[in-house]
């Protein structure tokens, strides 16, 4: 698929990988849809190929409206939606005081990583359907993010873990049910990435973490790493159905 002239939704664009992500597809003359907060900065300049939108993700009603928006300025061109809009969640299933984990907090974390990318993967989908197809019959991409954390879960990531392992889940699935519309499913799995995420551990916990990373033994890049591999999935027609690890190698055990 080209990505020049082409039109793509990021979700949580507004830093990390998403950020990095909106950004190399503007930089490669794509239309480009925020659908969080941005880095205002940016974006100066590039009004004609980009679009802001505040809209909550797990909101049918919104998102149906945000898509609407898109359509207006760059017309029926969605051609790739990639979510990586999503929240971390640290609580144990009991506590050290004997507490349960607050349901409610588990429900939000699984309300906006799992549902809220689910709900958004079926309503742009619903759009490509409607789209003229490319070559091979291509409508579309959609490119999910999960985490090692689906497969490497840590103490107090129980919420956070579950969300990120109903993304992997729905890969091969959503594969079958949209392929052959000529949409493509394809997930990542990132490992520790220099983000907002991330950057709130201690250098204690950080140490250990790099502790197990295999080569290099330092944080991911959204920068040159993360984004170039978004790149490379929106352009490769038969990467499809896969959930794809980026992690220098590491593999968590019990921290």
């Amino acid at each position: 698929m080209y990505i020049k002239g082409n039109t793509f939704i990021v979700t949580g664009g507004g830093s990390g990988l998403g950020l990095s992500t909106a950004q190399e597809l503007l930089k490669l003359e794509a239309n480009v849809i925020d659908l969080k907060n941005t880095e205002e900065s940016f974006y100066k300049g590039r009004e004609k190929n980009f679009l802001f939108i505040q809209a909550d993700i797990t909101s049918e009603k919104e998102i149906t409206k945000a898509i609407q928006q898109v359509i207006e300025k760059f017309g029926k061109n969605i051609r790739g939606v990639i979510n990586c809009g999503g929240i971390g969640g640290v609580g144990k299933t009991v506590g050290s005081n004997g507490m349960p984990l607050d349901l409610d907090l588990f429900k939000f974390v699984v309300n906006v990583n799992l549902i809220g990318t689910f709900n958004v993967c079926r309503l742009v989908a619903a759009q490509m359907v409607k789209q003229k197809p490319l070559e091979e019959g291509e409508r579309g991409v959609i490119i999910n993010v999960s985490s090692i954390a689906y497969q490497d879960g840590q103490m107090g990531q129980v919420s956070y873990s579950a969300s990120k392992g109903g993304i992997a889940s729905m890969t091969l699935p959503m594969t079958r049910d949209l392929s052959k519309f000529g949409i493509r499913v394809v997930t990542v799995a990132p490992g520790p990435f220099e983000t907002p995420m991330i950057s709130h551990l201690n250098e204690r916990s950080k140490q250990k973490i790099l502790n197990q990373t295999e080569f290099p033994a330092r944080p991911g890049k959204s920068d040159g790493e993360f984004n170039k591999l978004v790149i490379h999935l929106i352009e490769n027609t038969y990467m499809n159905g896969e959930i794809i690890r980026i992690d220098g190698g590491i593999r968590l055990g019990k921290l």
